[in-house]
């Protein structure tokens, strides 16, 4: 590097500074005009240099205090402008400012409440704007010294040279199941200076396997980061900067896995992204909510978070501003929506908090408000600027990227979240979809409903190996239908207990039938209301899958066959089971379905499929089931 000399030998020169050196002058005039072009390592030693030959030099000390404070080396700048102070305690009234911001940030609380106060007293004039950052601070310094006293439980575990390397590791995401971390890592390349990628490392159960870069199509020559992983890893939602083709500075991106390969990326395009800047995008488990921060006009501060709804074409709606319970006149990034829907993760250096951006929680009320954000407390929050906190499925354990270790660099860390901070658990199903014939795995549509609440939960498809995941909140009834063109579809509902886990999940073999004479299939979500053949609301779901089968299957003939528990006499049960087969005849014929392909009958309860003596044995044996009793075509 070349360093130009800046020689003075008048002593006039030397009058306008703390000292009498014109050795130590041009070793700081040097040194200052490298901080200029950011060489700052050229510029350290040229202020040392200074400093060696005068220990009283007030503006190589004052210059070390700013050039420290730019590169967050906090504790190091605090030491400089102390000096300063010593040095001429009224030449510049400012440097208390400075000195309190270097201490806070250094975690120097006691100190920092000292020079910030002794600021305000010493300077009359103070702006009105730092007037308020010096309150807001002071603020900070009280609450971060009680959090110090107080510590959260707190247990850090660096994830090891799998993961992490000599480079910077950062924005970890995580699958419901535990078993996929992506990562974002900052390469430095000779040719590509701080270089970001994807990595993707996989669980044997026990530990992370050594991670590899995600490859093409995700990564480029250009930098991509802050990704959002699906709960099932099948697709994901990331950032890009600079991109031929973006909207704006950065723009949010999506990416589709097909078992072997990830999608050429897209550009979600407006209205998600705008020609400002979107970032750190977080997808909700059921992939129908999409956290991101933007500057974008309308907010309360410099970036808010927002949030967009999928609707039923799958588009993305208008974004929506998460309003002043979330957002401040700060900043507000890395949101993480945790896979219960509800529990709402992100940093925010507008809150009080320990001094730079701290992690907050929110939790969804009933009526779809926001809580007051709960710091999550000293240690897992420091003077530092703490982001990018993800939760497993099962809310006890939480990664994030930290740079406290200094074995590895940036490095990513777990470490099990104390239980008033911890997300509602939720648990997930695990299924895979085959033919029953040969056994051969069948990609198919599937749909589950909470039957509690009567709202359609998950809609999607499985991978082309017949397998889906999905996370569901326990302790809700739930349909399940599957189905494929050409194959009756599959319905069952189940209750999803609180014992089925990340560590544990509900595992279902979905075993699909062709379509051909003699083939029956049970309509498990098909429901009536008490005592009567009127058909429940929830039951319409089902009833137009069987609508979409006889349409695609236009030459079928079907039987639907009614059936009920012992409870009453039998010809009572005869006729009930009669009149609920033909409301679903009479529903398909009001979708279009002809008569002629529909028969209906009522069995009663002459074939039973369980003991009748039980509550549960009765809630099997009253059913509607379908049957394929002829075919023009087959």
């Amino acid at each position: 590097m070349l360093v130009l000399p800046v020689l003075f030998t008048d002593i006039s020169w030397s009058q306008k500074y703390h000292t009498s050196s014109n050795r130590a002058l041009n070793a700081y005039l040097n040194g200052k005009q490298q901080y200029e072009f950011l060489y700052y390592s050229s510029a350290e030693k040229l202020l040392k240099d200074a400093i060696s030959i005068d220990k009283n030099f007030y503006e190589a000390h004052f210059l070390l205090g700013e050039m420290f404070t730019a590169i967050r080396r906090f504790s190091e700048s605090a030491t400089h402008y102390r000096h300063a102070v010593k040095i001429d305690s009224l030449y510049n009234t400012e440097v208390y400012y400075k000195l309190a911001n270097a201490e806070m940030m250094a975690g120097e609380y006691s100190d920092a409440l000292i020079h910030f106060r002794q600021y305000l007293e010493s300077d009359k004039n103070v702006s009105e704007k730092n007037r308020l950052a010096v309150e807001k601070n002071i603020i900070n310094c009280q609450f971060a010294a009680e959090a110090v006293k107080n510590p959260v439980p707190y247990n850090p575990v660096n994830l090891g040279d799998s993961v992490n390397s000599n480079d910077d590791e950062y924005w970890p995401s995580i699958t419901a199941d535990g078993q996929v971390l992506m990562f974002t890592r900052q390469t430095r390349d000779s040719r590509v200076r701080n270089h970001e990628d994807f990595y993707l490392s996989r669980s044997d159960g026990k530990r992370w396997m050594i991670a590899q870069n995600a490859g093409k199509p995700l990564n480029t020559t250009q930098n991509e980061g802050a990704q959002s992983l699906s709960s099932d890893g099948r697709y994901m939602y990331f950032t890009a900067c600079d991109r031929r083709g973006n909207i704006g500075s950065c723009d949010i991106y999506f990416s589709a896995y097909n078992g072997k390969t990830w999608s050429q990326p897209t550009n979600l395009q407006r209205p998600v992204n705008t020609q400002y800047w979107e970032s750190q995008p977080s997808v909700t488990a059921d992939g129908r909510m999409l956290f991101f921060c933007s500057n974008r006009p309308g907010g309360f501060g410099g970036k808010d978070i927002w949030y967009s709804v999928i609707n039923s074409a799958g588009r993305w709606k208008e974004p929506v501003n998460m309003g002043r319970i979330v957002n401040t006149a700060g900043d507000e990034v890395s949101p993480f929506i945790h896979f219960d829907g509800k529990t709402l993760y992100f940093s925010t250096d507008g809150r009080t908090g320990m001094g730079g951006s701290d992690i907050f929680m929110a939790r969804m009320n009933e009526d779809s408000t926001w809580s007051e954000p709960k710091n999550l407390g000293y240690p897992i929050n420091t003077a530092s600027d703490e982001m990018g906190l993800i939760i497993e499925s099962s809310g006890r354990k939480a990664y994030f990227s930290t740079v406290r270790d200094k074995a590895f660099g940036k490095d990513i860390f777990s470490f099990d979240l104390y239980d008033s901070i911890r997300p509602a658990p939720v648990a997930y199903l695990n299924g895979r979809v085959v033919n029953k014939t040969n056994g051969a795995p069948v990609q198919a549509d599937y749909e589950l409903i909470n039957l509690s609440t009567k709202k359609l939960t998950v809609n999607a498809s499985t991978d082309s190996r017949g397998n889906f995941l999905v996370c569901l909140p326990s302790g809700y009834n739930y349909g399940l239908n599957v189905s494929r063109k050409g194959f009756l579809f599959y319905s069952e509902n189940f209750m999803f207990e609180g014992e089925h886990s990340a560590r544990e999940p509900l595992n279902k073999k979905i075993e699909l039938t062709s379509v051909k004479v003699g083939e029956k299939m049970q309509l498990s979500n098909v429901f009536y209301e008490f005592d009567s053949w009127q058909l429940r609301q929830e039951s319409l779901i089902e009833l137009d899958l069987l609508v979409r089968m006889l349409t695609d299957n236009p030459g079928i003939i079907i039987e639907v066959g009614g059936y009920t528990d012992s409870t009453g006499s039998d010809e009572y049960n005869l006729t009930l089971s009669e009149k609920r087969a033909l409301s679903v005849v009479d529903y398909l014929r009001s979708k279009g379905i002809d008569q002629g392909r529909l028969v209906h009958k009522g069995y009663g309860n002459s074939s039973p499929l369980a003991d009748n003596e039980n509550d549960e044995g009765r809630r099997l044996n009253r059913r509607t089931e379908v049957k394929i009793i002829g075919s023009q075509d087959l």
